[in-house]
């Protein structure tokens, strides 16, 4: 189980890295705007420079989805911290190791639940058409 330090010192690490994301964010949405205007703008000359730029900005668009995403699992962090579920395992209920947490303040599932739980989510299903 974490110690009071030890939760303290891994909240500042998630609000750390949520001030990170939402900056990341916000600057990718102002590249993003700014690369639109750029097209609208006509500085576009051809086909593959268009082809480019759209690639660009969805790379730009996805790493945003990213960031969201990660967003996400902190503010879920941040919940578990407020009810006291905090380094518990959502599957099994034991306490999540201490360093586990350290390189992955978001982790959820101990080690081995995160294992099952990757083997048993993985893509491993045939298309359907």
């Amino acid at each position: 189980m974490l110690n009071t330090e030890q939760r303290e010192k891994l909240r500042h690490l998630l609000e750390n890295r949520h001030r990170e994301l939402r900056e990341e964010i916000r600057q990718g949405l102002l590249d993003t705007r700014d690369q639109h205007f750029i097209d609208l703008a006509g500085q576009v000359r051809d086909l593959e420079e268009a082809s480019v730029a759209d690639l660009l900005v969805d790379i730009d668009l996805s790493m945003i989805d990213k960031h969201v995403g990660e967003i996400r699992d902190i503010d879920s962090a941040f919940l578990r911290m407020r009810t006291g579920s905090y380094g518990v395992c959502t599957d099994c209920g034991e306490a999540i190791a201490p360093p586990r947490l350290a390189a992955f303040p978001t982790a959820k599932r101990c080690r081995p639940c995160q294992e099952n739980y990757e083997r048993s989510h993985a893509g491993n299903s045939t298309p359907t058409l």
